[in-house]
């Protein structure tokens, strides 16, 4: 019944989210979530704001929210945008300031809600080659271009750039839109947040669903002097006043402002991932460095698919993708120190491992 389709849609390929199996006892180390529970006073403020002031409309704003952000980046909160997940913020973004006449530049490897979006906005794109280490070379963009967009850490290899070369990325392109995609900065990055003031063509995209703990309330956010910040809310506005609702701009506000906890959990996802990451290593895994919540490692002599079919047959779920350069490679999400440990012992099982 396609005829009754938007030519578009034909043409799309929509993102491919991981999946969010209904089996007991899974160790599920496939979609980067958090192994560590929200804020308790994030969970407080949602049982506090469950009540009749639901039957309102939420602040279309989100007011308290942007100035809690605000604050923690030294930022005014009119260079504050927020929306329904950073995916959301993303999506703005690519319709208020990526197409141009010239091509939107990004990694050939990379988040793959990029080319989803560039083809729903139909955005003429040049994808950059990552190095033979899988790096992003900031060299590379060296030439004409309507906008950048580039995740530090880049995802799925969790490989960071420095802030001086995010800085000579956005400075060497005074005249584009450059975007940071910060989904996994607080893992082992350095923030471009404190770049903002100095360069007018730069902003800074964060979530709160990783080493916030609320993936499941769909907040992100993204940081601009206030020319970018506007082109933002004009395209909010134009498609959903309310893109977060009272209890999720509540429990973002609370989470930002529970500084303690972030840097509890963060931290452990951090040491856990260092010891995962010495552990492959010492099986013979091929190991990129990471900065994330999650490690992008290679067998030593099975295939990608062979052993994330192993893993699954064993109650272990992790991220493979059959494409190009990456295929033997398998992305890996840091559960807790228990669950990684079930993660290494099914691995050490495997007839090749040893």
């Amino acid at each position: 019944m396609s005829q009754y389709w938007s030519p578009i849609v034909s043409r799309l390929a929509p993102y491919v989210a991981g999946e969010q199996p209904r089996i007991q006892n899974l160790v599920k180390l496939n979609t980067n979530e958090n192994p560590y529970g929200p804020s308790p006073r994030a969970v407080a403020a949602i049982q506090a704001a469950a009540g009749d002031a639901l039957r309102l409309y939420p602040d279309p704003s989100a007011t308290a929210l942007r100035e809690a952000i605000a604050k923690r980046f030294g930022v005014d909160a009119d260079q504050v945008f927020v929306g329904n997940g950073s995916d959301e913020v993303l999506a703005h973004t690519f319709q208020a300031l990526l197409k141009h006449d010239k091509p939107l530049l990004y990694p050939d490897i990379t988040y793959s809600f990029y080319p989803t979006y560039s083809r729903l906005y139909d955005i003429d794109v040049v994808e950059i080659p990552l190095d033979e280490g899988f790096r992003i070379k900031i060299s590379d963009y060296d030439r004409p271009c309507g906008a950048i967009i580039i995740p530090n850490p880049n995802a799925p290899t969790g490989i960071g750039l420095a802030i001086a070369e995010i800085e000579a990325l956005v400075s060497g392109h005074p005249d584009v839109p450059v975007v940071v995609d910060e989904a996994y900065i607080d893992f082992g990055g350095e923030t471009a947040a404190n770049l903002i003031v100095r360069y007018p063509n730069l902003l800074v995209v964060q979530t709160l669903s990783k080493s916030r703990s609320l993936a499941g309330m769909r907040v992100g956010f993204a940081l601009g002097q206030r020319h970018l910040i506007d082109a933002l809310e004009r395209v909010k506005d134009s498609f959903n006043s309310y893109p977060l609702d009272r209890l999720a701009q509540v429990a973002a506000t609370a989470a930002i402002e529970d500084v303690e906890w972030f840097e509890i959990c963060r931290q452990k996802i951090i040491a856990t991932r260092d010891r995962l990451s010495d552990e492959l290593l010492a099986m013979g895994f091929d190991v990129l460095p990471s900065q994330a919540n999650f490690v992008f490692a290679r067998h030593p002599a099975l295939s990608g698919a062979e052993v994330y079919s192993a893993l699954r047959a064993k109650g272990v779920l992790v991220r493979h993708w059959n494409k190009p350069r990456i295929a033997d490679y398998l992305r890996i999400s840091i559960g807790t120190d228990a669950e990684c440990d079930q993660l290494l012992e099914v691995l050490k099982s495997l007839p090749a491992a040893s």
